[in-house]
């Protein structure tokens, strides 16, 4: 039997809907679900790849205590008890949870009653706070609440789309690829980039500005003057609907044309012809989204955007509007419910004794906490001081993702008592936990996701989790139970959770907050499983929305005196480099992984493009320092941290900028955890780290020796200066680089890849080099290769040898030699990750006649899904045409 089942993606804040077919056999097959109208069918190369990802390996499968199997009762037992003496020896404020944008809402929701509710404190933050406080701030003093206007339907309505701080096309690809359909459909439409990087995005893009970095306000001030003083102001909207002009225009006068040019670092003539585009056109919509958000002035920037959309009454009518694309699946959903230390459930008040008391006799709640609880930085700030002695960690990676990743790694590890759920056993944090719970994953659990829309969508379980893996929800509500909560946790499943989160959003509302999905109080566990995707406002006793509504068309907004708040933007385009530390250095994600690739490392595929960590480098820079394209890089910061990293020379990089991306961790290198290199420092509004902004200074890092590895089975104990690992087709590929080891290489390849001794190795070591192949009878199970500079051997071709037979003898020294033999193909790294298809592919085709982007496509598949990698096959041919014109 054949089983479908609809369900959505777990990854970035698109919310693509999937359709999931498991056959009789077990083979699954994830495909886009046509009927979701966030994504109509379509899947980037990480929604495509999903299916590779349900593998078992590395899950935590049964609760362990202090490093030992326990049962769940033992486990949780002991979580509630230290939680209650801690509680009751130091008080609710020494205690807190960390949790994330990975989350259910269902989980999200027990959570925060348990702390906000039940145990009295508000010391409960998310990986949220790393990527869309200073939206939720922004919106919150615009607006008066958390709301996002608009939706992705105004993308393709609008006339001119403005994209601030966002690379698209690799980490929303789904909305990218909307927008690049709409503008090949209506070539008038204009597309404006503000990035300091010409990423792939700044391919669809009419002007790219290669802003300085936090220079935001700045040009965004600069618009809203020229705005006012080119009679582009809509008065009668401003007059009627809003408060703060005069203020906020006196602080946008600020810099006059040359000083506005110093400080974004661009010409006098990109900002006019920025400027004139939106003002002379009505439909604008403004995306925006880490690089704008993850700043010390990040809450500024999101207001002097909004600033410019409220004065000309561009927002809430189709095609127009702010549009802040939330980074995380659940982002949205966690706001919902109060997710963030300074929030209560239901877009609520923390702050508001009303909203609190409201809260309360909801829930009967006997202590709801009555202050702002501490927010990411901080709280594990107060980790390391010893005011948090008790602490739950919940699907995220701080030790990884959080700024001053060290000291983050030695605050949890010198914290009395850590609870870490997730679901891989060996993540940087999980390995410093006193109690590990196991939990489900992806295709395990079931609930509800909120993506930047304001869309919820259903995901829903299509197989067993592993072992003793539980929800996480339940987790919470097991422990809230053992507190002594029982009645108020005592949920029979996941639908009565989100029946109750419905209840409470039309509590008392009456309109007055924008939050409200109360037609869906009553649901039951039949109606939950057949809930189709939905935009909220769905207040009781409303039609279903037909996909178009938005906030804000009537100029109705959620302060008490009904009006929008313009607010004075002073954020600082501060210089933090300096003659020791002259390079800015940024960070985020790239096209095919996720956040610290617990779940998109297990495929080979997407790891197949990008193997390494690395920094991006404009190639002037790189002569100064001495640096050759793929030289190993060591970069490190003035506010301590230090990484070595594969150099990636490009003039799509703006000088004296570095970028080096987030996801690689303890697990998968040696030293390339990126957030060491930067300070806590904050947006002193939303709390929201500055991730794309330290001063770092950079150098070659020479080695003695590189080398690069395959192996069936995964390597331990590498022990060099630097490597970097990665899943290959049948085992995996290592990167490598430092001394021969004092046991010999031979041993060494024996030591980290398991290799039994009747294992046969064969090759040589000389003074040029070493190179080996071990074999498990004809098959191949490792291959080694190492030289004195660079090591010439085709990644690709090697790690597809991996468990292949190879009884002729000739075959094996191919193996050796590190190159197909006479008659054998060589792809090439990898270009298009969905259809594996490398560059050596993509050249032929090009070679045979292909003399577009799409010919190349028609000859390959390469571009022809989710089309991430379409910018780079361009940039192929157009290299491949200049040289046979030379």
């Amino acid at each position: 039997m054949v089983t479908e089942t609809r369900t959505t993606c777990p990854y970035c804040g698109v919310g693509c809907g999937v359709l999931v077919r498991v056959e009789d056999d077990g083979r699954t097959t994830v495909t886009g679900d046509p009927d979701h109208p966030a994504n109509f069918g379509r899947l980037c190369s990480k929604g495509s790849a999903l299916a590779e990802t349900l593998t078992d390996d590395g899950r935590i499968l049964h609760p362990e205590v202090g490093g030992r199997e326990a049962g769940w009762d033992e486990a949780l037992d002991l979580v509630a008890s230290t939680f209650k003496e801690t509680i009751a020896e130091h008080g609710p404020e020494a205690v807190a949870f960390y949790l994330s944008g990975q989350l259910l809402t269902e989980d999200y929701y027990v959570a925060n009653k348990l702390m906000k509710g039940f145990i009295g404190a508000a010391n409960i933050d998310t990986n949220s706070r790393l990527c869309m406080a200073s939206s939720v701030a922004g919106h919150r003093r615009a607006f008066g609440s958390d709301t996002v206007p608009g939706n992705y339907e105004d993308i393709e309505l609008a006339d001119l789309v403005v994209i601030v701080g966002s690379n698209m096309a690799w980490c929303h690809p789904v909305l990218y690829q909307r927008l690049a359909a709409a503008k090949a459909a209506r070539p008038e439409m204009a597309v404006v980039v503000i990035d300091p990087r010409r990423t792939a995005t700044s391919d669809i893009a009419d002007l790219h500005l290669s802003i300085r970095a936090d220079g935001d306000v700045a040009l965004f001030n600069g618009l809203m003057a020229h705005l006012h003083a080119t009679g582009h102001v809509d008065r009668a909207f401003v007059a009627w609907h809003t408060e703060g002009f005069g203020a906020a225009l006196g602080e946008a006068r600020r810099f006059g044309p040359h000083e506005l040019s110093a400080v974004t670092g661009l010409t006098q003539a990109e900002i006019a012809a920025f400027y004139e585009r939106f003002a002379s056109t009505e439909k604008v919509v403004t995306l925006f989204s880490q690089g704008v958000n993850q700043s010390s002035s990040g809450s500024d920037k999101v207001n002097a955007i909004i600033n410019c959309h409220l004065m000309t009454g561009r927002i809430g009518r189709p095609g127009m509007g702010p549009l802040s694309l939330t980074g995380q699946p659940n982002a949205m959903g966690g706001r919902e419910v109060g997710g963030l230390a300074n929030m209560l459930a239901a877009h609520m008040n923390l702050d508001n004794a009303d909203d609190r008391d409201r809260v309360g006799r909801f829930w009967r709640a006997p202590a709801v906490a009555e202050q702002p609880g501490l927010k990411a930085v901080d709280l594990f700030e107060a980790v390391g001081d010893g005011r948090i002695k008790a602490l739950w960690i919940m699907a995220t990676n701080p030790v990884v993702s959080m700024p001053e990743a060290d000291r983050v790694r030695s605050a949890i590890a010198a914290c009395p008592f850590v609870v870490v759920s997730d679901i891989q056993r060996d993540t940087d944090t999980a390995r410093l936990a006193h109690v590990l719970l196991p939990s489900l994953g992806w295709s395990e659990k079931s609930g509800t996701v909120t993506n930047s829309e304001r869309r919820i969508s259903r995901q829903r379980a299509f197989r067993p989790g592993p072992g003793e893996a539980r929800a996480d929800w339940w987790q919470f509500a097991e422990v809230g139970r053992r507190m002594g909560f029982g009645e108020a946790f005592a949920y029979a499943g996941p639908h009565q959770v989100f029946a109750e989160h419905a209840g409470l959003s039309g509590f008392e509302n009456g309109g007055s907050r924008d939050f409200d999905i109360s037609a869906h109080a009553g649901i039951d566990a039949l109606e939950y499983e057949r809930l189709r995707p939905f935009l909220w406002p769905a207040p009781a006793g409303s039609m279903p929305p037909d996909g178009s509504s938005r906030f804000f068309a009537d100029g109705r907004f959620f302060h008490a005196d009904g009006r929008a708040r313009f607010v004075a933007a002073r954020g600082e385009a501060e210089r933090r480099t300096n003659w020791g530390f002259p390079f800015v250095l940024n960070t985020g994600r790239i096209r095919d992984h996720w956040h610290t690739m617990t779940r998109t490392g297990k495929s080979p595929r997407l790891s197949a493009h990008l193997a390494e960590p690395f920094a991006e480098i404009h190639p002037a820079d790189a002569r100064a320092c001495g640096i050759d394209d793929a030289d190993l890089v060591e970069i490190d910061s003035a506010d301590g941290g230090r990484v070595i990293v594969r150099a990636l020379l490009t003039d799509r990089q703006a000088r004296c900028n570095l970028f080096v991306p987030m996801h690689w961790t303890g697990e998968t290198s040696a030293l390339a955890r990126v957030n060491a290199l930067f300070p806590g420092r904050v947006d002193a509004t939303s709390g929201q780290p500055a991730l794309k902004h330290a001063a770092v200074r950079l150098r070659r890092h020479d080695s003695e020796l590189h080398g690069f590895l395959v192996s069936e089975k995964k390597p331990e104990g590498v022990g060099t200066d630097y490597w970097a690992l990665a899943r290959a087709d049948y085992g995996w590929r290592l990167e490598l680089a430092g001394s021969e080891p004092a046991e010999g290489w031979e041993n060494w390849l024996r030591r980290v890849t398991g290799l039994p001794s009747q294992v046969d190795v064969i090759g040589y070591h000389e003074r040029t080099g070493t190179r080996m192949a071990a074999f498990a009878g004809t098959r191949l199970v490792a291959a080694l290769y190492v030289a004195a500079g660079p090591v010439a051997v085709s990644r690709a071709w090697a790690a597809e040898q991996l468990g292949q037979s190879f009884a002729d003898p000739h075959r094996r020294a191919d193996v050796v030699a590190g190159r197909p033999g006479k008659g054998g193909a060589d792809k090439g790294a990898i270009v298009c990750s969905c259809a594996s298809v490398g560059i050596n592919d993509i050249r032929a085709a090009i070679a045979s006649g292909c003399g577009s982007v799409d010919a190349v496509g028609a000859a390959t598949a390469a571009g022809t899904n989710c089309g991430s990698c379409r910018p780079e096959i361009r940039r192929i041919l157009e290299s491949m045409m200049l040289q046979a014109a030379e």
